[in-house]
């Protein structure tokens, strides 16, 4: 009998996802890595204009407007790179680029996951994306301390049980294996591609929307392998729970919209179909709106929602002491 689709698809994702999966510098050998003379063979070095970028419309590179808009990304940021890092290589950034942390307090609870071959390497590589997201970020609009993030096992439990509305037993731990992860993955991560396009309409400079747009892009196709590979497990029951991945995706899109009070703006794996792109489907394997463009969420809503309080004026969640940077201080401070 022919393999399925879904038996076949990590290894379709190693063959689309960049080949830097292979060749990663924590217990992955450079042997299996493509050389890079073989690689640049298809690269030409000349001027040709043809290859170069239109002038910007736009004479004011980063205007003073578009700072501290990009400046609060850096809370969602931090929070997805000690996530994957640690996830993937069981160290985060105050062992792959320090000078990032800008001095900030170490994650609380985060550990390595127990987690198949395919999705260390599939995570190992978002942890390093993360890391140049945040380098891009500082370098362009200037940066702030990272804030004092719990990514504990404690935590996500908790999230959990505020998601079905009683005690999961045992609690529900994200680092207990590939699944678990993945489902925990899906929690933070899809905020950030909220938070850009919310932003961009605001953004002015053209270095400023550039980054946005390629920030926004990637942190897409992340969320997007993130949830196909949930997907592929969509009926499977996460042990010991009687509930399903989709059920648990459909119970954390709730509690997003739930706590970020503005709407429906989430949703999980397996929808009516009325939600369903053009109303022809029951998949959501991308979450998107009526036009199937992505939802958009201001900075109080996101806040709301990593606080896991409902309300941007009272820190808790992930981030126990409040998010950093002026949008999320002025919160704090009102």
């Amino acid at each position: 009998m022919a393999p399925s689709f879904h038996s076949l698809l990590p290894f379709i994702l190693l063959i689309t996802i960049q080949p830097s999966i292979f060749c990663t510098g924590l217990g992955i050998s450079d042997s299996i890595c493509p050389s890079f003379s073989s690689m640049n063979q298809f690269i030409i070095n000349n001027n040709n204009l043809n290859c170069m970028s239109s002038p910007p419309n736009s004479l004011i590179a980063v205007s003073p407007n578009d700072i501290d808009q990009l400046q609060f990304a850096l809370n969602l940021e931090f929070s997805e790179a000690e996530f994957f890092l640690f996830g993937a290589l069981g160290v985060g950034l105050d062992t792959i680029d320090p000078k990032l942390a800008l001095g900030g307090p170490p994650p609380v609870g985060v550990l390595k996951a127990n987690l198949d071959d395919v999705t260390r390497q599939i995570v190992e590589e978002f942890g390093y994306e993360e890391v140049g997201h945040l380098r891009a970020i500082i370098s362009t609009v200037g940066g702030f301390t990272r804030p004092l993030i719990d990514l504990s096992a404690k935590n996500f439990a908790n999230l959990m049980d505020i998601a079905f509305g009683y005690p999961l037993n045992p609690p529900f731990n994200p680092y207990l294996n590939t699944v678990n992860y993945l489902l925990a993955s899906y929690v933070i991560p899809y905020l950030g591609i909220n938070g850009y396009s919310g932003a961009n309409v605001n953004i002015e400079g053209f270095a400023t929307r550039k980054l946005i747009a390629g920030l926004l892009s990637v942190e897409s196709a992340q969320d997007a392998v993130i949830r196909t590979l949930l997907y592929e497990r969509k009926d499977q029951i996460v042990f010991p729970y009687k509930y399903t991945v989709s059920e648990f995706t459909i119970q954390i899109s709730n509690l997003r919209n739930q706590l970020g009070m503005c709407q429906n703006k989430d949703e999980g794996l397996v929808v009516p179909r009325q939600l369903g792109a053009e109303m022809r489907t029951c998949s959501n394997i991308i979450s998107a709106d009526v036009s199937s463009t992505s939802y958009v969420r201001t900075p109080a809503e996101i806040l709301r929602i990593l606080y896991m309080t409902g309300d941007e004026r009272v820190p808790g969640g992930f981030l126990p002491n409040g998010g950093n940077g002026k949008v999320a201080k002025n919160y704090l401070f009102f």
